[in-house]
């Protein structure tokens, strides 16, 4: 689209005299979409950019979390369309195996259900139908904030065409060897039923116990430590480091496992660490990673002592008892047999939960499908180490390269029912078929299906080319991938990115999923502090938007942005961001009643006057500056300076400087109107992506033209002037100096009081009208009297302060603050003056000393100075 200069039919061309957000952002939101504006055409001979969405869970709603990096990937987003991209931002969500079937069994269950009641097929067309009703929440809440995604590329993890993608990427990797099935410790959630993958455990740290248990008979005995002593049930093996030699003797010989019938050998494995504990340990290959490993190299039989659920399937006295319940037995009957050597309770250790219920996981040997990933990993650690792909900020390459660098096989399979069923048959003798998504499924007696369905990992981890079209090779595919930018938390650098990276490479023959990791924090409340239920801190942003505008609470999440730290933010700083945005709403009302309009070409350089000139020069410094900082993903910084050049430069400098101007008439008013319209115009573009609606309504207002979204972006005409920007310097210091004694006197920036301004010989001297109106400086009259005067910026500004303030008030305020400083200044002289204190005292203690002093002697100087200009009593 080009820059469309009709009128539009709305807003009014004369704006309310305040800004309301929910009286604008609904409707110009739907407008943006009508029109079009966010539909990208593979067609368009445009450069693409193209940022896929973050799946959000079908499950979920709008959290700060989304919101902060929707702010930041729709920022980037609009900026390119202005900048002329074809630009692609695609929405779509994930289907959230297990969130989701969870969500339906709850639902079945206050009916009295499982899904067992209901069948596989049933249970499914029921996720389906809670899919339809109840998903896709968030899709709403990201029209609130603005998201400018394309609605008509919107997407779903088990929609048709990525079923397809799905089906066909699973038939390729296994054709190729890296699928396999195999026999392994799996995380296993009790609770969910399901495996997890490694990066689906949550640890923390839990109160358990810590028993030492006494092995074998006489002198063949051996003491082991566990945290599990259910697990002991299952043991097939006791290991020694085999340099140990405590323990050689025994090396190879069997001893009596208690409460079993059965005798276990003594094995060694440079896996122990004979300086820990006893230098013994249990090995029960079943129920731990590392005891299988061991038993792996030692031909250990694996002996499963527990079911799906956690409760004892073996030995008797312990059957059917729950993992927790055995626990408590089993050490019971150890001590009645004398058997436990010490307890230690509570005794802290690390202790993994399932991240979507928090359940304890159990360690569980099972059939899984595995994904091999040495080579794809390889390859996705590659792509980052030749530059194909760069990961922002550079200091998160280590933990990138730490995860794929280190990489275990992927378990992909998963005992639930909704999800990508694993596309493998099973013959009546022994036959597996692997098949594609346009193969035929076997017939005839004895096939079936594998019942597992694929980790959400797997199908999310397809998204940047699936939902693209593959494996058609379709326009969008051709003209958006690679995509440019991935925005993302760096949380889950393990959980997706390194997933995405390994699959784009592999299917896409080398071409990257993205070109730029921009990896954020997490958002967190004002005192740095996780955001939590349990905390009482969670943020709905929507009650936010309600309050204060969608606007607000983008640009404080931006300001907020520092390349992958955590971003606080709290209810004040979005009521500020409020404010600034009734700021630019008010200034603007102000321009626009004083004719401020972008008509007709700039006057040249010698037709402006030295304010003007500085502003234009400062617009062009401050484009600059906004463009490296996005180019450096720097939003905080970015942010700040577009607050600091609207708020401080425009709104409190210029037009204040300009209103004696505009007051005249006159050409000179007419220029500076077209001044302050260019800068307007300018600085509303560079405003719009992060704030989008407040400035949509002013820039149409102040244009007449069609929308800010399809506007061109600024571009910096290298114009600068230093020397306008010296000359107003010189009126800030000056200001700033005569409001600072002002303040200090106890007076209001607005109250008024009489001056005169000997600005003879300086810079000043063509602004002391606007000197005057900026500082409320009345003339001086026939009765003035000087009972200040302030030497400043090679100029004198003397006040009459009589009438004003209470002199002798203020003399003796004065002479208590002096005091003050004159003490501190003595206190801090003896100090540096005291030999023994600077040879014990360190560095930066004797620099803090030196600071006070240098202070105090500012403040008594400073004081002496205000006294002196106090008329006499």
């Amino acid at each position: 689209m080009t820059e469309n200069t009709q009128t539009p039919s709305s807003p009014d061309s004369e704006l309310p005299t305040a800004y309301t957000p929910a009286d604008v952002e609904g409707k110009l939101y739907e407008r943006w979409v009508e029109r079009g504006y966010f539909t990208a055409d593979p067609a368009s001979e445009k450069p693409p950019y193209t940022i896929v969405i973050p799946p959000p869970n079908v499950t979920g709603s709008l959290h700060l979390g989304h919101a902060f990096q929707h702010t930041l990937m729709d920022a980037l987003t609009r900026r390119k369309r202005m900048q002329g991209y074809e630009s692609l931002w695609l929405p779509g969500m994930d289907h959230a195996g297990i969130a989701t079937q969870n969500k339906v069994e709850q639902q079945l269950a206050e009916e009295g259900k499982s899904r067992h009641d209901l069948g596989r097929e049933a249970f499914v067309e029921r996720v389906w139908q809670w899919k339809e009703e109840y998903g896709g929440k968030i899709l709403g809440q990201m029209r609130r904030l603005g998201d400018g995604v394309d609605w008509s590329r919107e997407r779903f993890t088990m929609d048709e065409g990525l079923s397809k993608a799905v089906q066909t990427i699973f038939k390729k990797l296994f054709d190729d060897g890296l699928i396999y099935r195999a026999e392994r410790i799996i995380n296993w959630c009790p609770r969910c039923l399901t495996a997890i993958s490694d990066i689906e455990v949550e640890y923390q740290e839990d109160a358990g116990e810590l028993v030492s248990i006494k092995y074998g008979e006489g002198e063949d005995t051996l003491v082991v430590a566990t945290t599990r002593a259910e697990t002991m049930l299952g043991d097939t093996a006791v290991a020694v480091h085999p340099d140990d030699e405590r323990y050689k003797h025994l090396v190879g010989k069997l001893i009596k496992l208690p409460l079993t019938d059965r005798s276990i050998p003594v094995v060694a494995d440079t896996h122990v660490d004979p300086e820990f504990g006893t230098g013994c340990v249990k090995v029960t290959p079943a129920h731990d990673p590392n005891d299988f490993a061991i038993g792996q190299r030692h031909n250990l039989p694996n002996m499963t002592i527990m079911d799906e659920y956690g409760v004892i399937t073996v030995h008797g006295p312990f059957l059917g008892l729950d993992r927790y319940e055995a626990r408590s037995a089993v050490v019971g009957a150890l001590r009645q047999q004398g058997r436990i050597v010490a307890e230690k309770r509570p005794y802290l250790h690390s202790v993994g939960h399932c991240s979507r219920c928090s359940t304890t996981v159990e360690p569980r040997l099972s059939l899984q499908w595995w994904v091999k990933v040495e080579t794809l990993a390889k390859a996705a650690g590659d792509a980052v180490r030749d530059g194909r792909v760069a990961i922002h900020p550079v200091e998160m390459e280590k933990r990138y390269f730490d995860w794929v660098d280190n990489l275990n096989d992927w378990c992909i399979s998963r005992q639930l029912w909704w999800g990508h069923r694993i596309p493998v048959w099973y013959g009546p003798d022994g036959e597996v078929v692997c098949l594609g998504p346009d193969d035929e499924a076997p017939t005839g007696e004895g096939w079936t299906q594998d019942t597992d369905v694929l980790d959400t990992w797997f199908s999310s981890g397809l998204w940047p080319f699936s939902t693209l079209g593959w494996p058609e090779k379709t326009p969008d595919l051709a003209k958006f991938y690679s995509t440019d930018v991935l925005v993302t938390g760096h949380d889950i650098i393990f959980f997706w990115v390194a997933r995405m990276m390994m699959f784009g490479l592999y299917a896409m023959d080398g071409e990257v999923p993205f070109k730029t990791i921009a990896l954020t924090g997490l958002v967190r409340d004002e005192r740095g502090k996780k955001m939590s239920k349990s905390f009482g801190n969670v943020v709905d942003p929507l009650d936010w938007m309600d309050k204060y505008g969608s606007d607000a609470v983008r640009f404080t999440l931006a300001k907020g942005a520092n390349p992958g730290t955590d971003v606080p933010i709290g209810e004040d700083w979005v009521q500020a961001s409020s404010k600034f945005a009734n700021k630019i709403w008010n200034a603007t009302r102000f321009a626009l009643m004083n004719g401020a309009t972008i008509e007709g070409e700039l006057p040249p350089a010698e037709q402006l006057s030295a304010t003007d000139r500085w502003i234009l020069s400062r617009l062009n410094k401050t484009i600059a500056q906004v463009d490296a900082y996005y180019e450096d993903f720097q939003f905080s910084k970015l942010s700040e300076a577009l607050y600091h050049f609207a708020w401080d430069e425009v709104f409190d400098w210029y037009v204040e400087l300009s209103k004696t101007t505009f007051f005249a008439g006159g050409e000179q008013a007419k220029v500076s109107a077209r001044v302050l319209g260019e800068v307007l115009d300018v600085m509303l573009r560079l405003l719009h992506p992060v704030v989008p609606f407040v400035t949509e309504t002013l820039w149409t207002t102040l244009t007449g033209r069609e929308s800010l979204v399809i506007a061109d972006w600024p571009t910096d005409s290298g114009f600068r002037d230093d020397a306008a920007e010296a000359e107003i310097g010189s009126i800030q210091t000056l200001t700033k100096e005569v409001r600072r004694f002002r303040k200090e006197q106890g007076l209001d920036d607005k109250q008024k009081v009489p001056a005169r301004l000997d600005l003879t010989g300086t810079v000043l001297a063509a602004h002391e009208a606007a000197i005057r109106q900026v500082l409320r400086l009345q003339p001086e009259g026939d009765s003035f009297s000087a009972t200040a005067t302030l030497p400043v910026a090679g100029a004198t500004v003397a006040l009459d302060l009589s009438g004003t303030i209470d002199v002798e008030a203020e003399r003796k305020r004065l002479t208590k603050d002096l005091g003050a400083a004159e003490k501190e200044k003595a206190q801090a002289e003896a100090k540096l003056g005291n030999e023994a204190f600077l040879a014990k005292a360190p560095d930066n203690v004797v620099d803090k000393i030196k600071g006070r002093l240098a202070k105090a002697e500012a403040d008594i100087a400073r004081i002496q100075a205000q006294l002196e200009t106090l008329p006499a009593a």
